[in-house]
């Protein structure tokens, strides 16, 4: 059976990763709080970079080194799209995985949306905490408070006020939903596009889903099951 995973931040939850709107999601920048959908935005890395990045830094490089869960152990040999960028499937060996928004440990020449970049390696471990602004501007090359096309580094990660492209894997992606003899979701709260994607091509194709989360989100779908449990739960009762 061609099972397909799709998963978001609740996996990572039990690798001590928060959960993307938790608290420490939000920002103040001079008297004023940023929430994350604020934040994790194009136009707040081309127009204030220095509070993008070091936002970006606290809420995600500052776990980088965390480890995967028994979650992320299990599924290293499935079918697997995930929304989070913490790279923790790679590192349990999941060779062939689709990070849909991109990973934490890469990023890529700033560029139009569409352009084709290849993602390289964040040098993470050079960013002096000590002046922690200088050095992710200097890390991300980008000079006068103004990032530059195909000058300036952007981490490689898709914002909110952006669009999947084939940097993303996203035709792909689609692909393999619609090749799916079942979708299951585990630990997303169907708020970003890419589930509500999934969604579509599964009442489209007649693809029988799973929703697996402590309080799972209700769906429309004609052929669905839920399954009131943590992923640890789910992945301890499929054996």
């Amino acid at each position: 059976m061609n099972t397909l995973y799709i998963t978001g931040a609740g996996v990572s939850a039990a690798s001590g990763i928060p959960t993307f709107r938790g608290e420490d999601g939000y920002w103040t920048i001079g008297s004023k709080n940023y929430t994350p959908m604020e934040m994790a935005t194009r136009a707040m890395y081309e127009n204030n970079p220095k509070e993008f990045l070091a936002w970006y830094y606290h809420r995600f490089a500052t776990y980088r080194n965390h480890g995967p869960n028994e979650v992320h152990h299990w599924l290293s040999d499935k079918n697997l799209i995930t929304q989070n960028i913490d790279g923790l499937d790679g590192k349990a060996g999941n060779i062939n995985y689709i990070a849909i928004h991109g990973r934490l440990d890469q990023m890529t020449l700033f560029h139009h949306q569409g352009d084709e970049v290849i993602p390289q390696t964040t040098p993470w471990d050079n960013v002096d905490e000590s002046r922690l602004h200088d050095s992710l501007l200097e890390l991300f090359k980008i000079e006068n408070h103004q990032p530059l096309l195909s000058q300036s580094f952007k981490p490689f990660v898709l914002l909110f006020d952006e669009y999947y492209t084939e940097l993303y894997r996203i035709s792909e992606a689609q692909q393999r939903m619609a090749a799916a003899d079942k979708i299951v979701f585990i630990g997303t709260s169907f708020s970003v596009n890419i589930t509500q994607m999934a969604l579509d091509i599964a009442r489209n194709y007649d693809i029988p889903i799973e929703v697996v989360d402590p309080e799972p989100a209700h769906v429309m779908h004609p052929n669905v099951s839920y399954k009131k449990m943590t992923a640890l739960e789910y992945i301890q009762q499929q054996g």
